[in-house]
Formats: structure tokens, sequence, C-alpha cells
């Protein structure tokens, strides 16, 4: 239809007088820009976030979800998460699809039916590798280093988040409900604070 309207203006225009082109021209060009407006504004409402801000953490609500290399099931799988409730990064959305980095750092594309809402972390994942005496982060009856120690918990142990103060977070694991270090956790920002 846009385009008819300018081959017909353009064909009148051919018999007019010069102001009467230059004022044809001029309809032809805001009809442009009212165009390119409407293009490009309609793409920047799809790209609005569907949640919190970005970046913002996550679960996996399944004990088997497939990470792709794009935003969609066209694309080839990259890898497989095989571990329920394990915390991952959103860092980008589209549509409804979530890329998401790991512990590792592993970026890759999840449905984001697969995701849940609900915050767990990872205890201190990058000291998997030293010695299991070195490595292990105790788990406190109260928020406080000086206080009774629960258990310690091994590297690399998914943990459910209760609550954090930005310091101290209070944690689920096994049979046991205490505090830890927030910094000994991947899953829960440096300060951030959680009820």
């Amino acid at each position: 239809m846009f385009w008819a309207m300018v081959m017909n203006t353009f064909q009148h225009s051919i018999d007019l007088t010069s102001r009467e082109v230059a004022r044809g021209c001029h309809v032809v060009l805001l009809a442009v820009i009212f165009l390119v407006a409407v293009t490009f504004g309609a793409g920047a409402q799809t790209a609005k976030s569907s949640g919190p801000p970005l970046p913002r953490f996550a679960s996996l609500k399944s004990s088997k979800v497939n990470v792709r290399r794009g935003p969609g099931k066209e694309y080839p799988i990259a890898w497989v998460f095989k571990s329920l409730g394990l915390p991952v990064e959103i860092i980008k959305e589209y549509e409804n699809w979530r890329q998401v980095r790991d512990s590792e750092a592993a970026v890759g594309w999840i449905h984001a039916g697969l995701l849940s809402g609900r915050r767990t972390a990872i205890v201190a994942p990058w000291a998997a590798s030293k010695a299991q005496s070195e490595a292990n982060v105790a788990l406190y009856a109260s928020r406080s280093n000086g206080k009774t120690i629960l258990a310690y918990v091994e590297p690399g142990t998914v943990i459910g988040i209760l609550q954090c103060d930005g310091a101290w977070c209070e944690i689920s694991v096994d049979d046991f409900r205490g505090w830890m270090a927030q910094s000994k956790l991947w899953g829960i920002y440096p300060n951030e604070r959680l009820k």
C-alpha cells in the first residue's frame, strides 16, 4: 500500500510544477520516517525484560535440561544439565528463551519454562579442586564465625537459599538448616539481600 502511494505520487508529480513536486517529496519523506519509527518502536517493545532486571539468578526446574547454542529448538544442543535446582545466571532474554551462564562461565540458551525463580546456590565451586579438608565450608547455627558449627559442606554442593542479609545466608542442605558466609556461595550476588 505504501509503495503504491509513493508510485502514484511520483507519477502525478511528473506533470506538476517544481513547487508541487517538492511538496510531494515531503509527503513521501514523512511517510518513510513514519514507517521507520513504527518499525523500530515495535522492535524496542519486544526487547523488554520479562521480569526483574538482568542479570539475575534462577534455578533449573528439571533434572535434565538441554542447553542450546541459540534461542530456539532449531539450534543444536550444546550440553545437558543433569541437576534439579542447579543455579544459573540469566544474562539475556529473547522471547521465551533465556541466555544463561553457569558457575564455570559456560553460556547457552534455555527455554524459560525450564527455569524457576526459586533461589539456590552452589557452595564454593571455585574450591572444588582443593584438598577436601581445606575446601569444606562451615555451616553455622547463627550469622557469625565464632558460633556453633553444625556441619561442613563440600564445595560444589547445591543448597537452597532461605534468606540473605548481604553478608550471611540462611540455607538448607539435606537435613541441615543454618547460616553460611554469602561470599562462599555462587548463586547470589555480593551484598544482595534476599527475604
